[in-house]
C-alpha cells in the first residue's frame, strides 16, 4: 500500500484518513474556541479576505469543501444572498454536523454533504466558486482535490485556497516555538487533546509553499493562478480561474 505523511510520520494512506478523521472527531465541540484562541482572533480576518478574493456576486453558486463548523459556509451565503447558494461539505461527519447545527441555530439552512474532496459527487461545472479553508493540507492526493475542484467549476468560475503557508524567515524561530510548545499546551488545556495540535504544527510544515501550491493549481488546469501572503506568510490565499 502506498505511504504518505501524517505530521512528520509516515503512515499507509488508508490509516492518514483514519488519523485524520480522528484529530477532528476529537476537537470539533472546541474548534472554533482553540480556532480563536491560538491565532488571537485573526483567523476571522483571514477567512473574510479568502471570502472577498472570490468576488462573488449575488446569485452565484459556491462550492464550501472541508467547511467544518460554517464559518466559511456563513459569509459566502451573505455575499451571494438569497437568489445564490451555497453547499457545506466535509469528509468529517462529527465537524459537519457541528456546522450544519450551528448554522441552523442562526436560521441558516444550506445543503449539506458528507464527501470525499478528492471524489466530490457535483456534476461538471456546477458551480461558480470553490473554496477550502485549512482543509487542504490534511488531504492524501491534494492533485486530485484540485482537480476536481476545477472538474466541478464553471468557465469564468474561481478557485480559491485558504490555507497555512511558509512564514517569513524572520518570523520562523518565533513561530517555532509557538507551534510546538504553546499549540499542544493550549491543545491539551482547552480541547484535553495536545496531539491534535502537535499535529497541525507538523501538517503546515509539511503542506506546500506559496510557489509550489501555484505549480500544482496550474497542473490541474487553473489560470492567472495568483497568492496573497497574510501576516507575514502565516497564511496564505491561493486563487485560480478556469476557463
Amino acid at each position: 500500500m502506498s505511504k504518505t505523511h501524517f505530521g512528520y510520520r509516515q503512515v499507509d494512506e488508508s490509516e492518514k484518513v483514519q488519523r485524520v478523521g480522528e484529530v477532528f472527531k476529537a476537537v470539533a465541540p472546541r474548534y472554533d474556541l482553540m480556532n480563536d484562541l491560538m491565532s488571537a482572533g485573526l483567523h476571522r480576518l483571514w477567512k473574510r479576505f479568502a471570502v472577498d478574493a472570490c468576488l462573488l456576486r449575488p446569485g452565484q453558486r459556491v462550492l464550501d469543501v472541508a467547511g467544518g463548523t460554517g464559518d466559511m459556509t456563513r459569509l459566502f451565503s451573505k455575499a451571494v444572498g438569497p437568489t445564490g447558494s451555497v453547499w457545506l461539505t466535509d469528509i468529517n461527519g462529527a465537524m459537519l454536523s457541528t456546522g450544519r447545527d450551528r448554522l441552523l441555530d442562526e436560521g441558516l439552512m444550506v445543503p449539506v454533504a458528507q464527501c470525499d474532496a478528492e471524489r466530490l459527487p457535483f456534476p461538471d461545472r456546477t458551480f461558480d466558486c470553490v473554496c477550502v479553508a485549512f482543509g487542504l493540507r490534511n488531504m492524501t492526493h491534494k492533485d486530485r482535490a484540485l482537480a476536481e475542484f476545477r472538474r466541478v467549476l464553471r468557465p469564468a468560475g474561481r478557485a480559491v485556497v485558504l490555507e497555512f503557508s511558509k512564514v517569513w524567515k524572520p518570523l520562523a524561530p518565533l513561530y517555532d516555538a509557538y507551534s510546538f510548545s504553546v499549540l499542544p499546551a493550549m491543545g491539551n488545556l482547552v480541547a484535553g487533546n495536545p496531539e491534535a495540535y502537535r499535529y497541525l504544527a507538523e501538517s503546515i510544515r509539511m503542506h506546500p509553499g506559496q510557489a509550489e501550491l501555484e505549480t500544482m493549481m496550474r497542473d490541474a488546469g487553473f489560470d492567472d493562478v495568483t497568492h496573497f501572503n497574510l501576516t507575514g506568510g502565516v497564511v496564505a490565499v491561493h486563487r485560480g480561474w478556469a476557463t
